[in-house]
């Protein structure tokens, strides 16, 4: 086991790093939805490939509906 842990060190420290990096980035993005910052800039009325930009909650809370 510990031969194995030897010859594989710098992999499983690469796993741990980018599982790390993994786990904060997903913390962090459901730290801004639930304070309600969207990932887009907010302003869904001016995005002409934005489905719902109609009815986009920001816009009409901004009154930037077109």
């Amino acid at each position: 086991m510990a031969t194995w842990l030897a010859e594989n060190i710098g992999t499983i420290v690469v796993l741990i790093v980018l599982i790390s990096l993994v786990v904060g980035i997903v913390l962090a993005m459901r730290r801004d939805k639930k304070s309600g910052k969207l990932s887009c800039g907010g302003n869904c009325g001016s995005c002409g490939a934005c489905s719902h930009s109609a009815s986009c909650s920001f816009s009409q809370k901004k009154g930037n509906l077109q």
